[in-house]
């Protein structure tokens, strides 16, 4: 088996996690492949010491690879998924980080996960992104385009809200007067669209979600569409410039470029363990069932 690893340190509770999964792995005889930074810092902290292949872009994970395991939060499975990208390599996330609705797999008995992982008894998840064009050029988003949980427009250098003309599929659907609006994929909807009230999807259902985000029209909830609509906005405000995200990556756009939002042609492989489910996790983190009144 062959995999690779990429992960962040958050806290010193984070380097028996590491030391475990590494550990395991050794002694299993998986061959493994380190992102560079995260194994410069492992010498760093004197976590580990023999040597190891190394990687350092997407350009060098391939269909030889049966898996990349992220360790850290969810954060770091955002920032695992611009590794992978388009080569369908499974991602699984080790939880190190503190909520986690992307990395499920808790810190606790890591050794019965990865007995799973080499033995192969994970299905896979597969996970929608949404892809983002501009019609003014703008290097941030043309050198990473696409977003696994959300693409988000808002304010910037303002306390003014935002004016955002939306189109379904070239129909005009509202202007949103708001401090910006979040375009959520399915695993998004975990994300800052629930903060903003925006409903819970689970990851097979092919919809998107459109959530405004403190908007001044108090009548503008969050809707529900098919993931194969195009989404085309147009931003206008009292300042130049106006804040595009993908997922944790942000870009300064000018105001009245056109932006279109389609689903992705390739999906993201999630690896799931049997156990630890997207519901459990649901009823887990948002503590559903548990009555706290006596």
């Amino acid at each position: 088996m062959k995999v690779a690893i990429y992960g962040q340190y958050y806290l010193v509770s984070t380097e028996p996690i590491i030391k475990d999964i590494f550990v395991f792995f050794n002694k299993n005889n998986v061959e493994m492949a380190i992102e560079s930074d995260f194994l410069e810092m492992l010498y760093e902290k004197k976590i580990v010491q023999k040597e190891y292949k190394t990687f350092t872009s997407h350009t060098e994970l391939d269909s030889s690879f049966d898996m990349l395991i992220s360790i850290g939060g969810d954060g770091t499975m955002l920032r695992a998924v611009t590794l992978v990208r388009d080569s369908g390599v499974p991602i699984l996330g080790i939880n190190a980080g503190r909520l986690g609705f992307l990395a499920t797999v808790q810190k606790e008995n890591i050794a019965a996960f990865m007995q799973i992982v080499i033995d192969k008894k994970y299905t896979i998840s597969k996970r929608t992104l949404l892809s983002l064009t501009c019609s003014e050029e703008n290097e941030s988003i043309e050198s990473l385009n696409f977003a696994l949980n959300e693409i988000t427009v808002s304010r910037k250098d303002s306390t003014s809200m935002i004016t955002i003309e939306t189109y379904l599929n070239n129909e005009f659907l509202n202007s949103y007067w708001a401090d910006g609006l979040i375009i959520a994929t399915p695993t998004g909807t975990t994300g800052y669209s629930l903060s903003c009230g925006g409903p819970i999807l689970t990851p097979d259902v092919k919809s998107l979600v459109i959530t405004p985000i403190a908007p001044h029209n108090l009548n503008a909830r969050p809707l529900v569409i098919s993931d194969d609509t195009e989404i085309r906005l147009k931003v206008s405000g009292r300042e130049e410039q106006h804040l595009v995200s993908l997922d944790s990556r942000i870009a300064s756009v000018k105001n009245e470029s056109i932006l279109t939002i389609t689903k992705t042609p390739f999906e993201i492989n999630m690896v799931e363990i049997p156990g630890e489910t997207f519901l459990k996790t649901l009823r887990t983190k948002l503590l559903w069932g548990e009555d706290r009144r006596n």
